[in-house]
């Protein structure tokens, strides 16, 4: 449990305010205090309030940042990226922040959500900040905020506001010489869309997701994320669908923005070669053209300050990348991301697709990467998917994209990392219960099931029995949390997760007898996707150093 209760932290805050702190004051303390704006009653009401009206959304914001002593004139000096889009714009503000960053420039990367570490959210020339400096900033911007909030109704930021005011406190704290700043939902009312002045828009590739929020239709959504267009600032676009085109088109003459449509990645390698890209995927293409137009277009207007024309729909031309840029598309990390983990007997692939475009992409990468390693096993290959997916999406729709991959297992588990009782604090959510995630994965073992039952798939039938429905032959298993899925996939073949430490949670006898094929096989290839937070939470037991 947390050491120090919330109401005992914001006794001690005027000592944050002033820069220093009790030693007592930790980072888990920090989190825990962050996580009570997941729930914080005042912050739900607001956002209940300003669903009926956007606008306030942004005013809301703006207030917030005033409190905690920022004004939006200030953000005008960290001469900002902002990154919108439904699928890739986490991967092209990657990409965007290696390349500046090897030219030398300081930068801060502004992401969500995060993996494993909260702090992931918030990077300091690509890395986390540090656990020091965030629990630093941290008490600095809430004590600002809890000091003021009686005389504006006792209201508090919610969880992601919270985490965009202080990543700008940091970022001017700092000294960034540039801000890549990823839109959290949307563009046009998310709280990032108080940035007055950046330097240079982007919108990654679109398609529908958070429909409730920002409707149901490509034109809808479309029309929310040309909402970071600003008068006279460059912004780019990956090719769109033709409606969201028509869309981005009309908004950017209507804010007399000048859209440029990028070019094939394809189109550069004329003028310098084949260009290798850090990120595996063929989707990767289109995010990594993005970059090298958000990049080389910041780096123009740091030389060449000045005006950059009327609103309209431009093609942009490709150009020669430098080496620098080329070094920085091939050297860029994005974990969770089509990222390919080998621990000995198994291999994992992490893919976090929540969208059924992503999941399209996620499909085509794991059946190129799973055949090619399945060329170099020594013997029979078992492949496994774990499965979950979170709040509106269409879990079933996106469980018939992945049958044709035949696996020979189907497992799936909420976003819980253990089922034992710890401070988990970075990955808990106040905000769905237990219980509506283990029934939502039951859910999705049903559609497996009938995805499979229904003459979708040539491959083998699935062996595996599920422990919390009835006792009865099905295609599917459900696990209580990601740790005793990843245990009773891997059955002690990977040393990290045999880790005594860990503990191991008893299963059904039936249940265990099921895994024969997996102890049997030479390799188990093993697919984690449908939510970024259950590839965090894969990644915390697989990789322990993302946990430091």
């Amino acid at each position: 449990m947390c050491s120090v209760k919330v109401t005992d932290c914001v006794q001690l805050l005027s000592c944050a305010v002033a820069q220093t702190f009790p030693p007592f004051l930790s980072l888990q303390d920090a989190i825990c205090t962050l996580n009570t704006l997941q729930t914080n009653a005042s912050s739900l009401e607001q956002v209940r309030r300003e669903r009926s009206n956007p606008q306030l959304q942004l005013q809301a914001m703006r207030g917030f940042l005033e409190r905690s002593g920022l004004t939006v004139e200030e953000l005008d000096h960290l001469n900002i990226i902002h990154v919108t889009g439904t699928k890739g714009k986490g991967s092209t503000c990657a990409f965007t922040e290696h390349i500046l960053r090897r030219h030398g420039f300081r930068t801060g990367f502004y992401s969500s959500p995060h993996l494993v570490q909260v702090r992931e959210r918030i990077r300091i020339n690509g890395q986390p900040i540090g656990k020091e400096l965030f629990t630093k900033y941290f008490w600095q911007v809430y004590g600002r905020l809890d000091e003021t909030k009686d005389a504006h109704g006792g209201t508090m930021p919610a969880y992601f506001r919270f985490l965009t005011i202080l990543a700008f406190h940091v970022f001017l704290q700092e000294k960034v010489d540039l801000a890549v700043i990823e839109v959290g939902i949307g563009g046009a009312y998310d709280c990032t869309n108080i940035i007055r002045r950046p330097w240079v828009c982007g919108i990654s590739s679109l398609g529908i997701d958070h429909t409730q929020i920002l409707g149901d239709t490509i034109e809808k959504i479309a029309w929310q994320k040309g909402g970071i267009f600003k008068l006279g600032v460059p912004a780019f676009t990956v090719k769109q669908p033709e409606d969201a085109m028509v869309t981005l088109s009309s908004r950017a003459s209507e804010m007399r923005c000048p859209l440029w449509v990028c070019p094939e990645l394809e189109e550069y390698q004329a003028h310098c070669g084949p260009l290798h890209l850090g990120l595996a995927g063929r989707h990767q293409r289109s995010n990594a053209s993005l970059a090298l137009q958000l990049s080389h277009t910041w780096l123009q207007r740091r030389c060449l300050p000045g005006g950059t024309g009327e609103g309209g729909l431009f093609y942009a031309p490709p150009f020669k990348p430098s080496p620098i840029m080329i070094k920085g598309l091939a050297d860029t990390e994005w974990p969770g991301r089509n990222q390919t983990l080998k621990h000995g007997a198994v291999t994992y692939f992490l893919d976090g697709a929540h969208t059924m475009r992503s999941m399209q992409a996620c499909v085509h990468w794991f059946r190129e990467a799973a055949v090619q390693h399945e060329r170099n096993a020594s013997g029979p290959v078992v492949r496994v998917l774990l499965f979950n997916a979170t709040g509106e999406r269409d879990s079933a729709a996106m469980l018939k994209l992945l049958v044709p991959c035949h696996f020979d297992f189907a497992v799936f588990c909420p976003n819980i990392t253990e089922a034992i009782a710890s401070c988990n604090a970075d990955q808990q959510n106040f905000n769905v219960s237990v219980e509506h995630m283990l029934t939502r994965c039951l859910d999705n073992e049903r559609s497996w099931h009938l995805h499979n039952s229904s003459g979708h798939t040539k491959g083998a039938p699935l062996l595996i029995e599920s422990s919390l429905a009835p006792e009865k032959k099905a295609d599917a298993l459900v696990f209580p949390c990601i740790l005793s899925a990843l245990q009773w996939i891997t059955q002690g073949r990977d040393s990290v997760l045999a880790d005594p430490a860990h503990g191991e949670l008893p299963v059904k006898p039936s249940v265990a007898a099921r895994a024969a094929p997996l102890c049997a096989a030479a390799e188990v290839h093993v697919l984690i996707t449908g939510s970024l937070h259950l590839v965090g939470g894969a990644l915390k037991h697989l990789d322990p150093a993302s946990s430091k």
